[in-house]
């Protein structure tokens, strides 16, 4: 610190110290407490007039507090009691409402109760229009099932829509055109000659010449004549034992009246081959003989077992044929023995067609036939049972067609249907217009491909919308087509198998004609020697021999 500032310091020290010590003298001295008794007095004073004019206030500002107070409670009062009645016109329009409500809320809960009562019976009308419609659907599916679409024979519709004919128009008339070599009737061998004289206006007329051409024309019959061959000899009788004999006549030759095989040929093709009934048979011959000959029905009856005994060799060949082919079709169809219901088994390839009486389908039916010991491809409609036999299958095409198109009609809100029926054709065209017989590998690809997603779109769109109870052949077919994969598509791979069982089916219209005429056979045999001379007969025409003069030398 500085001198200068100590100075300045210890000069302010001064000046309090003095100014301390004045106060404490007038302390002591008094006068200060006088003057602050004075000045605390005025003091005093003012404060009790500020206390007086504030209570003065305070009293006016009470007495005007308790007249608003007052006015306000008149007013609150006014407005309580305008208020109150209010209050109370709203409450009555509450009760009004409150009564309003509760009879609209009955009027709700009884319409809520009567619309639940036809919202139930909404729903049973629903289900039963439902049922009624599946039902009905049901109904439609059966009465629409035709050849087309099932496996119903057309003869059973006889009354089918016209079938289209799609050729081009020529605008050409029918039968031969000019310019084209006719195809004329064969001349035969004349067994009698007629001459016609020239008319006398050509003969003497100078106008005309001969050309020394012959014009010929026959008129062609046929005629029918019994040709009778008659046996005789001497009979001895032995003068000892009384025995008579004779010369042994020819083989066959045991009743006094023999037919031979002309005539049983005759009769057993018309009967066996052609379905005609015996009666007419019997007819027809009696009418062609002027009478000559009256055939029992016995004898026309038992021409089938006469000629199925006759033919057992080559039965046993054609058996043997069948167990060694590549490729075996097979079929059930439908007969009828005494009033019951039997089967007939077709087992068919290009060359040998058997059939085989059987009192029931399965695997009964099957036993004494090639399928039962079969080692090859079987070609089959949809009959699980075949499954148990042969290395390898192949279902029918044409059945799948006809049951897409029943699908398709009975389900056309679905889409897989029409696509698997255009991929199955598209299939066969391609099987049909390849000359290889080796498939392209990259085209059976992609019709693979196909086909497995065409199940795919079956099957999301069955997922989507669930089959009905009542139609369920579509969702069945997919069903199939997907776990039998392999055999329906295995003519892809190996074009030696046919794509349908045609050719079974072809066999089988055979004896359905037969049966249709025959209506029921009187016993299971005779079914048996049907069946067995149907064989041969097959036999005999796919050998392009004479069809009579064959049977007429096994039945002579």
């Amino acid at each position: 610190m500085t001198i200068g500032a100590n100075f300045g310091y210890i000069t302010n020290l001064q000046y309090k110290v003095k100014s301390l010590t004045f106060q404490v003298e007038s302390f002591k001295s008094g006068e200060k407490y006088v003057s602050m008794r004075s000045e605390f007095a005025k003091q005093l004073a003012a404060r009790d007039r500020e206390i007086k004019k504030v209570k003065s206030e305070l009293a006016d500002a009470h007495c005007e507090t308790v007249t608003v107070r007052q006015n306000w409670m008149q007013v609150f009062e006014d407005i309580s009691k305008e208020h109150e009645k209010v209050l109370g016109e709203k409450e009555r329009i509450i009760k009004k409402l409150k009564d309003q409500i509760f009879a609209t809320q009955r009027q709700l809960d009884e319409t809520r109760n009567k619309l639940n009562d036809k919202t139930i019976e909404l729903y049973q009308v629903k289900t039963e229009l439902e049922e009624q419609i599946g039902a009905n659907l049901e109904l439609k599916a059966q009465i629409n099932r035709d050849y087309e679409n099932s496996s119903i024979p057309s003869s059973q519709k006889p009354n089918h829509k016209k079938i289209n004919n799609n050729r081009e128009k020529t605008g050409k008339k029918p039968g031969g055109q000019p310019g084209h070599k006719g195809h004329c009737r064969k001349k035969h061998t004349p067994t009698e000659r007629i001459n016609i004289p020239a008319p006398e206006k050509y003969v003497n007329s100078d106008d005309y010449k001969p050309t020394g051409k012959i014009i010929s024309k026959q008129v062609v019959n046929i005629s029918f004549s019994v040709n009778t061959i008659e046996y005789s000899t001497p009979e001895f009788r032995d003068v000892h034992t009384g025995q008579r004999v004779h010369a042994a006549f020819p083989e066959g030759v045991i009743n006094d009246v023999n037919y031979g095989g002309s005539i049983k040929a005759f009769t057993f093709i018309l009967n066996s081959r052609c379905g005609v009934s015996i009666d007419k048979v019997r007819e027809f011959l009696s009418d062609i003989t002027e009478g000559e000959l009256q055939i029992s029905k016995g004898m026309i009856n038992g021409l089938s077992k006469e000629f199925s005994t006759k033919t057992e060799a080559e039965q046993k060949k054609a058996f043997a044929d069948l167990l060694l082919s590549p490729v075996l079709n097979a079929d059930f169809t439908n007969a009828r023995v005494n009033g019951k219901s039997a089967q007939v088994f077709i087992c068919a390839t290009p060359e040998v067609t058997m059939y085989f009486g059987r009192e029931n389908k399965g695997h009964k039916g099957i036993v004494g036939t090639p399928v039962e010991q079969y080692h090859g491809i079987l070609v089959h409609d949809h009959d699980v049972t075949f499954y148990s036999y042969g290395d390898n299958h192949q279902e029918c095409l044409s059945h799948i067609i006809r049951y897409l198109k029943n699908s398709i009609e009975n389900e056309p809100n679905l889409t897989w249907n029409k696509q698997m029926l255009e991929l199955i054709r598209e299939m066969i065209h391609y099987r049909n217009s390849t000359p290889d017989e080796n498939p392209d590998p990259d085209e059976v690809k992609e019709l693979v491909s196909k086909y497995n997603e065409t199940l795919d779109v079956a099957r999301s769109e069955y997922e989507y919308e669930p089959p009905s109870k009542y139609y369920k052949d579509g969702y069945n077919l997919y069903k199939r087509m997907d776990e039998y994969k392999d055999s329906h598509l295995l003519f892809l791979y190996n074009f030696n198998v046919p794509a349908t069982n045609n050719l079974s089916e072809r066999k089988g219209r055979i004896f359905k004609r037969k049966q249709k005429q025959v209506m029921a056979f009187r016993s299971f045999d005779s079914l048996t020697y049907l069946c067995n001379s149907m064989s041969i007969i097959d036999l005999l025409l796919n050998r392009e021999e004479n069809l009579f003069k064959s049977v007429a030398t096994i039945l002579d």
